[in-house]
């Protein structure tokens, strides 16, 4: 890919998180593909069985799913809303750089959930510290240089338009 086969413009904050939202929509299948092997294999019975291992698991089949598709350009969301994670030079991810995003995109939750973690509270009030921490989080790329996510920053990527593909009529 040269610089000129995308632009250097961010998409807007709305845009991205729309691709977020369908992002995670997307995700609910993966979670039925993985929960359903990790049960099969593991014999668990009961969801509550073998949580933390299935978290985990979760966690790298995640990995998996957005390294590939990252160093690819795209997930199916991201295409959708025409979106593409290149390098801050404009060039495709590496599987370590993309490895290197998917760890730092967990500063979307981690803080939150590590807030909520020594207070009893309440699913209701889990979810809007979650929410609220999500907002702040997503609010905070205003402030960056390049409208960029900050774990975009941290990460030497960023998120671009990507060029809509011609369609050609016979």
């Amino acid at each position: 890919m040269t610089t000129s086969d995308h632009s250097f413009i961010a998409p807007s904050l709305s845009r991205r998180m729309a691709c977020w939202m369908y992002e995670g929509t997307l995700l609910f299948g993966v979670v039925f593909i993985a929960g359903y092997l990790f049960g099969t294999l593991s014999q668990t019975r009961n969801a509550l069985d073998n949580r933390n291992a299935l978290q985990g698991f979760l966690f790298v089949v995640f990995g998996i799913y957005f390294v590939w598709l990252w160093s690819k350009g795209q997930t199916l969301a991201m295409k959708t809303w025409h979106i593409k994670v290149v390098d801050r030079h404009g060039q495709p991810l590496t599987q370590a750089r993309a490895l290197l995003r998917y760890v730092l995109s967990w500063l979307w939750f981690v803080p939150a959930l590590a807030s909520i973690a020594p207070f009893r509270l309440s699913p209701v009030q889990s979810s809007v510290v979650i929410l609220g921490w999500v907002a702040i989080w997503a609010v905070s790329s205003r402030f960056h240089s390049q409208r960029q996510f900050w774990h975009d920053a941290m990460a030497g990527t960023r998120l671009v338009v990507a060029n809509k593909p011609s369609t050609a009529r016979a």
